[in-house]
C-alpha cells in the first residue's frame, strides 16, 4: 500500500511539472491570436487616435494584430462593460480614459465597478484641458478673472462640451476652489461650444487640449491656463492654473485595462510592452502631438492613479450637486 501511495505522489509531482511550464509558456508566447482593444468612441477621436498609435506598434512588436473595435453608447459604459464581462484571457483589453473614473460617480446604475473590475496594465499619458477665453474678455491672466468673476457674479457664461464631461468638471472644479460662481452651458460636443466662443455668446471653456488647439494658435482664441500641474510642451508660455490656484489639477488620463483576473504575467508583458513603445522617441513626440507626454510606469502605479482620478471627480460631482444619470 505504502508503495502504491509513494508511486501515486510521485506521478502527481510529475504531472504539476508538466503542466507549470506550460501556463508559463502560455503567458511567455502571449499573443498567438490578434487582441481586440475597444475604444469607447466612434473613430477619428483622440481617444480613439491614441489607442490606434499605440496598437499599432504592438501589432508590429508581438506579431500579431491590436485590433481596434469602437463601441461607442452610454458615456463610454458600453464598451466598459463588454470587457468587464469579457474573458480574463488577454485577448480582450479597454482604452482607459477620463468617462472611467467620471462615470463611476455620474450613473446611478452601472453594472460594474470600474476599480473594482477592470485590472490596470499601463498608462499612456496625461492631456491637460485648456482654460480658454474668447477674445473679448479683457482679463489678461487667471487672477484678473477671478477677481472679474467675483465682482459679476453669474454673468460669465461656461461653456462645455456636456454635463458631466471632464471639460465641465474641470470648470466646477475651479469654481470651487475660486468661489466663483460661472453659468455653465452644456453644449452637444466641443465644435457648436467652441463655435458660440467664437462668436462671443459665452465667454470661457476648460476644453480639451487636441480640439481647443488651432483656435489658440491662430489667434481667434485665447489660452489663459492649461491644467495639468505642469506646464504643456504645445503652449510652453502658458501658465498652469495651479499657478494660482495652489492644488488644481484637472488632465484626461489615458491607459489600458483588462478584465479583473487577468493573467499577471500577460499584464507584466503587455505593461513591459507598452513601456517601450512609449519610450520611443517617435512616439513621444506622436504623443506630445495629442497634448501629453508619455507617463512611463508600473501596472501598481497606474492602478493608484485610477483611484485617486475616481475620487477626485467624485468629490467634485459631489460638491457640485450635479444629479446622477439614471
Amino acid at each position: 500500500m505504502t508503495s502504491r501511495r509513494t508511486a501515486i505522489c510521485l506521478a502527481a509531482i510529475g504531472l504539476s511539472a508538466m503542466i507549470w511550464p506550460i501556463g508559463s509558456a502560455s503567458a511567455l508566447d502571449y499573443p498567438t491570436r490578434p487582441v481586440r482593444w475597444v475604444v469607447g468612441y466612434p473613430p477619428g477621436g483622440a481617444t480613439d487616435i491614441i489607442a490606434r498609435l499605440i496598437g499599432q506598434r504592438l501589432s508590429e512588436k508581438l506579431g500579431q494584430q491590436f485590433v481596434i473595435e469602437n463601441k461607442p453608447g452610454a458615456g463610454n459604459n458600453i464598451a466598459t462593460e463588454s470587457v468587464v464581462n469579457a474573458e480574463p484571457d488577454g485577448y480582450t483589453v479597454l482604452l482607459v480614459n477620463p468617462a472611467n473614473f467620471v462615470n463611476a460617480s455620474l450613473y446611478a446604475n452601472l453594472k460594474f465597478n470600474f476599480v473594482r473590475d477592470i485590472a490596470p496594465i499601463a498608462s499612456f499619458n496625461r492631456v491637460p484641458n485648456v482654460m480658454t477665453v474668447n477674445k473679448d474678455v479683457e482679463a489678461k491672466n487667471v487672477a484678473e478673472f477671478i477677481a472679474y468673476a467675483k465682482a459679476n457674479p453669474g454673468k460669465v457664461n461656461m461653456a462645455s462640451s456636456g454635463n458631466g464631461t471632464s471639460v465641465h468638471l474641470s470648470g466646477e472644479m475651479f469654481m470651487a476652489m475660486t468661489g466663483i460662481k460661472m453659468q455653465h452651458v452644456p453644449y452637444r460636443g466641443a465644435a457648436p461650444a467652441i463655435t458660440d466662443m467664437l462668436g462671443g455668446q459665452v465667454q470661457v471653456i476648460f476644453d480639451n487640449m487636441p480640439s481647443i488647439i488651432q483656435h489658440i494658435r491662430a489667434g481667434s482664441l485665447r489660452a489663459m491656463a492649461v491644467t495639468t500641474a505642469d506646464r504643456s510642451e504645445l503652449l510652453p508660455d502658458v501658465p498652469t492654473v495651479a499657478e494660482t490656484v495652489p492644488g488644481y489639477e484637472a488632465s484626461a488620463l489615458f491607459g489600458m485595462g483588462a478584465p479583473k483576473n487577468t493573467p499577471k504575467e500577460i499584464i507584466a508583458k503587455l505593461n513591459s510592452e507598452i513601456n517601450a513603445v512609449l519610450a520611443e522617441p517617435e512616439m513621444k513626440k506622436r504623443l506630445i502631438d495629442q497634448g501629453g507626454a508619455p507617463l512611463i510606469g508600473t501596472p501598481e502605479a497606474f492602478g493608484a492613479m485610477i483611484v485617486a482620478e475616481t475620487d477626485k471627480w467624485k468629490k467634485v460631482i459631489e460638491g457640485a450637486n450635479i444629479p446622477k444619470v439614471e
